[in-house]
């Protein structure tokens, strides 16, 4: 494992690759990158979720078996690690985030 052991107020975390900026998501099954909502929408269809349309500014999706709903910027160039991380903790085993 390398990366860079970060103290901050009394914690010790270790960092990987603090230096890679560009985070991506990757379909686990597939080991496909996301590269846009089409891609993304029809992944996380065939878990089950479904297309929200309450919010016109957001991309959202609801999952009936849940009470989860992942809210995603409109415009993809806006998709940052922060929104990858939401996908991947209310989708475990089916995506992952990893360095470009």
């Amino acid at each position: 494992m390398s990366g860079v052991w970060v103290f901050n107020k009394g914690v010790v975390r270790l960092v990987e690759n603090p230096n890679s900026e560009r985070k991506v998501l990757i379909h686990s099954a597939s080991n496909e990158i996301i590269t846009s909502y089409t891609v993304l929408e029809h992944k996380l269809s065939t878990l089950g979720w479904e297309r929200y349309y309450d919010d016109p500014d957001l991309l959202q999706f609801h999952k009936r078996s849940t009470v989860h709903l992942i809210s995603l910027p409109k415009d993809f160039n806006r998709f940052r690690s922060m929104h990858m991380y939401d996908i991947v903790v209310k989708n475990k085993n089916y995506f992952e985030v990893r360095d470009m």
